[in-house]
């Protein structure tokens, strides 16, 4: 599963009385495969019946539904499942296999969110979302600090560039040709593009 993706919406019975908080989550739950399937189409109709409550309830959470997709894009980009799948790669194994493990996860995590943009930029109202900077992962940056001494930049560094790597390296819009597979990513990251043989330019910059 894609890191960040909800398992599709189960059938629900109708909510008893919740928090408004409390309500406002499980009404973003179910209405975010909704949402990835359908965009800023989705109706208020539909995300009721998802969620088993009346569709007036929405609005007492929700001041109209452009609130609730910005809330549904809040939800699909928090970084917290991507965090718990980067916390769960396996420790024991050799460095070079811990980082192919996470840009396996992180190309996952540049596909869903690419799909999640896609999706808000179909905005029922025309409006496109808000930017949102990226935040640092810090279970990413926890991969790299035991080889901080074989390193050229600080662990939180490397995995700026893993990310970045990661990204322009995957994604259609942005290479020619086929995808980098997260091996190569590693290797480029790890070992650069030159050959063994040569040496790096005197002055030229580290990471």
């Amino acid at each position: 599963m894609v890191p960040g993706m909800p398992a599709p919406a189960s059938t629900r019975s109708r909510a008893s009385a919740l928090p408004a908080e409390e309500r406002r989550a499980r009404i973003v739950e179910a209405a975010l495969p909704l949402f990835l399937a359908q965009g800023g189409a989705v109706t208020t109709r539909e995300v009721a019946q998802a969620a088993g409550i009346a569709e007036g309830t929405i609005f007492r959470v929700f001041a109209d539904k452009t609130e609730l997709l910005e809330a549904l894009i809040d939800r699909a980009l928090d970084t917290g499942p991507v965090e718990a799948a980067l916390a769960r790669i396996d420790r024991s194994l050799a460095f070079e296999q811990r980082i192919v493990a996470a840009a396996e996860i992180l190309r996952a995590r540049v596909a869903y969110v690419f799909r999640v943009l896609s999706m808000a930029s179909n905005f029922a109202d025309g409006r496109r979302p808000a930017s949102r900077p990226p935040t640092e992962l810090h279970e990413l940056v926890r991969l790299f600090e035991p080889e901080a001494e074989r390193l050229r930049c600080s662990p939180s560094q490397a995995a700026g560039l893993l990310r970045g790597l990661t990204f322009s390296g995957t994604h259609s819009s942005f290479i020619v040709g086929e995808p980098l597979t997260s091996e190569e990513i590693v290797s480029v990251l790890l070992d650069g593009i030159r050959a063994e043989h040569m040496t790096r330019a005197p002055g030229g910059r580290p990471c």
